[in-house]
Order: C-alpha cells, then structure tokens, then sequence
C-alpha cells in the first residue's frame, strides 16, 4: 500500500543525511516523486558551485520517496549536464518499470530557473 505524502515525510525523517542536507519531499504518487533542496554553504564545493555529491543525494532520496522507499539502489548513474544556479535545487523521479523484483526510475535535477543539472538513471531491488 503506497503511502501518503504526510506519511512519506514522516517516514523519510529517518534518514538522517537527508534531513542534514534540508531535503524535503514535495509530492509523491504512484512511482512519482518531486522533492527540493535549498541550497546552503554546505552544500558548495570549494569553486563555490554546487557538490555534485549533494545533487546525487537530492535524486537518491527523490527516488526512494518515488518508490514508497520499498527498493534499494542497485546500481545508479548520474550525467552532470551544467552548473546549478539559484537557491534551490528540484528533483522528479519517474518509474520506468516496475517488475517483480527490481525497479528502474529516471531521476531529473533542475535548478530553479528550470535548467537541467543533472540526469540520473537507478535500478533497485524490492526489498
């Protein structure tokens, strides 16, 4: 049974390197997720752009909200496609195929002037 938003952000509260990073979830549905991340210091590397670990972090938690945190991640690849700008960074995750035993989602970074920042494919095993 898929959860509700209310109960999804509940859930997620429990990772704790999510909630360090302010991630947030902002809708889910049935193999659907968009969540947010408002960019801080922390989140910067030393050239002053956002980490690419931090942008990773955003997609790999959007995509467990997307699959009711019901998979693991597999394996995952992440393409940078340019350099964040703004405060905020935004994920979607979209199921691809939803099989008996793994998922495959597409994970889509934008900043918020709704410039790609990065794409990211991921396999999960239903755990």
């Amino acid at each position: 049974m898929r959860r509700n938003l209310e109960e999804t952000r509940a859930f997620a509260r429990n990772d704790r390197f999510g909630v360090h990073c302010g991630i947030e979830i902002d809708e889910v549905g049935e193999g659907y997720a968009r969540c947010h991340m408002d960019i801080e210091d922390h989140h910067r590397n030393a050239r002053g752009v956002v980490m690419g670990g931090a942008t990773f972090t955003l997609a790999d938690l959007c995509y467990g909200a997307a699959c009711d945190f019901s998979a693991v991640s597999m394996t995952s690849e992440i393409s940078y496609l340019a350099p964040a700008t703004g405060d905020v960074l935004y994920a979607e995750a979209r199921v691809v195929k939803d099989g008996r035993t793994t998922v495959f989602y597409n994970v889509t970074v934008t900043d918020q002037t709704g410039r790609n920042v990065a794409f990211v494919t991921m396999t999960g095993f239903k755990s």
